[in-house]
């Protein structure tokens, strides 16, 4: 594991806020002199002075312990997302847009093209989820509901309430998700 450059990161949140070490110094109650001791890595923060400097710079404070590469894992590229494809319907995808399911809380493009069903059956699982139409129209069929969602649209289904999707147009249609718990 390489060595992590915490004056760096403060420095580059003080810019990215356009503050002056002389600012920063007012706001957080912490010196001018110590700053610039920290962002030339010559002297180390305590816990408590890095809460309030990240506190002041509106910056999660795990992110100063951070190397620039780690957040490669968080970045899903347009060519390399985790796609689900069911033999039985390939016409019916999902794409992971979170790089896993570690998380909180995961992403997904669901992909509908015309004429296709998500199921033949309702199916309700754990977790909440809500969906947004980024592309054409969908059917959902919710509980004992038929809803019709256009682009634009979203809607939030609680846990294990029974639904499927269904594209009856002529047009491909696309949801995103957000999910939470992870249940993919």
């Amino acid at each position: 594991m390489s060595e992590v450059n915490i004056g760096k990161k403060i420095q580059e949140y003080r810019k990215f806020k356009n503050l002056s070490i002389k600012e920063l110094a007012e706001k957080s109650g912490v010196t001018s002199s110590l700053l610039s001791q920290l962002e030339r890595n010559l002297a180390n923060p305590s816990i408590n002075t890095l809460k309030t400097i990240a506190n002041v710079l509106d910056a999660p404070l795990f992110s100063f312990f951070m190397d620039a590469g780690e957040t490669d894992s968080f970045i899903v590229r347009l060519g390399n997302r985790k796609k689900l494809i069911f033999p039985s319907n390939e016409d019916f995808t999902y794409e992971l847009l979170t790089p896993d399911t570690s998380g909180a809380i995961e992403f997904l493009l669901m992909s509908l093209a015309p004429h296709t069903k998500s199921s033949d059956l309702l199916i309700g699982h754990e977790g909440e989820e809500v969906a947004y139409v980024t592309k054409g129209k969908v059917q959902l069929y919710f509980e004992n509901e038929v809803i019709t969602l256009f682009q634009g649209d979203s809607i939030r289904i609680p846990p294990f309430y029974k639904h499927k999707w269904e594209n009856e147009s002529s047009e491909p249609a696309e949801v995103i998700f957000a999910v939470t718990p992870p249940s993919f």
